[in-house]
């Protein structure tokens, strides 16, 4: 049976330089946890996880999407790569930008969206569905997108789709656990993240 220890195991202070240092622990103050895992191990990198860090930023929370759709894109990507880590810091990060528990876990149950999935939420699931597995949105469906979503959310769309897929192969291949639970209430700064969470990005 496989081993699931991590291939590369997350870096200290040492391994990651006293910059990244500082970053992944303000990343774990912010939501209340030890520095994440997938933060500590991608640092090891130290110059491409900073430039990744910008480019991860601008999608998310720094995209054009409203938040509560970028969120069920990323847990729909999850759940197609079978991604835990995603799914385990996204399935929190969704309830605070809107996503019930419900529709939470239909997006992991469900083998193909249903139909009580309409409008936006609708497009944006067959969306992430139709990249995972072809590698591209067909005509038919790119169609529908294009009546409801305008040129920089369609760019803004796959991108995001393609760098949550790109993220959990490299979590997968590289077996990073799962954070341990959240800390006790931080105060102010959870509050803060919250905040972050429900907004829709730079409109």
């Amino acid at each position: 049976m496989p081993s699931d220890a991590p291939r590369i195991a997350p870096g200290g202070r040492r391994e990651i330089g006293l910059l990244n240092t500082v970053i992944v622990r303000g990343a774990g103050a912010v939501i209340g946890r030890e520095a994440p895992r997938v933060f500590t191990t991608l640092a090891r990198h130290r110059g491409l996880f900073r430039r990744w860090l910008v480019f991860a930023g601008a999608l998310m929370p720094g995209g054009r999407l409203p938040r509560d759709e970028t969120e069920l894109a990323i847990l729909r990507v999850a759940r197609n790569t079978g991604c835990d880590y995603e799914w385990d810091h996204h399935e929190r990060i969704g309830r605070r930008a809107g996503l019930t528990a419900e529709e939470i876990e239909r997006v992991r149950a469900e083998e193909r969206p249903g139909d009580g999935w309409t409008g936006r939420r609708a497009l944006v699931l067959r969306a992430a569905d139709a990249l995972h597995a072809d590698g591209a949105i067909g005509d038919e469906l790119w169609a529908e997108l294009a009546t409801a979503f305008d040129e920089r959310e369609l760019i803004e769309l796959c991108m995001l789709v393609g760098h949550y897929e790109m993220l959990a192969m490299t979590l997968n291949s590289l077996r990073v656990q799962v954070d341990p639970p959240p800390r006790g209430d931080t105060g102010g700064v959870r509050g803060r993240l919250r905040v972050l969470a429900g907004r829709s990005g730079g409109r």
